[in-house]
C-alpha cells in the first residue's frame, strides 16, 4: 500500500508565510482549539471541583465537604462555593475563614441565598 503524499498541496496556503506569520497562525489555531475548553471551565462546575477550590482556600476536607453539600442543598453550587463564602464574608464583615466555618456548621445559608437570589451585594 502506497501512501498518497499530498503534503505539497496541503501546505500551499502556508508556503509564502514567514516564520513569524507561521507562529502567529499556530497560536491563533491553538487558541481556537482551547477556547471551548475554557468556556466550559467558566460555565460548569462539579462538587469535586468546588471541594478542591475550598481546600486551596485553606478549609479541611471535612469542612469543604460540608460547605459544598450546603451549596448544593441551597442551590448555590452554580455560583461556586468559594464565591458564596467570599460574598458572605464581604457582606457580613467576617473574614473568609470564619464565613466558611459558619456555612460548614449549617449557619447563615439563608443569608447566603439572599445575596445571590435577592439581588444584594
Amino acid at each position: 500500500m502506497k501512501r498518497n503524499d499530498d503534503f505539497e498541496a496541503r501546505r500551499e496556503h502556508l508556503a509564502n508565510l514567514t516564520d513569524e506569520q507561521l507562529e502567529e497562525r499556530f497560536w491563533e489555531l491553538a487558541n481556537k482549539l482551547v477556547d471551548p475548553l475554557l468556556q466550559m471551565g467558566y460555565e460548569y462546575t462539579s462538587p469535586s471541583v468546588e471541594r478542591s477550590v475550598l481546600l486551596r482556600m485553606g478549609f479541611s476536607s471535612l469542612e469543604a465537604k460540608a460547605i459544598v453539600q450546603g451549596a448544593i442543598e441551597h442551590e448555590l453550587i452554580a455560583h461556586g462555593a468559594g464565591n458564596v463564602i467570599y460574598r458572605l464574608a464581604k457582606h457580613t464583615g467576617m473574614d473568609i475563614r470564619k464565613a466558611g466555618l459558619e456555612l460548614a456548621e449549617g449557619n447563615r445559608w439563608d443569608e447566603a441565598e439572599q445575596l445571590f437570589n435577592g439581588g444584594k451585594a
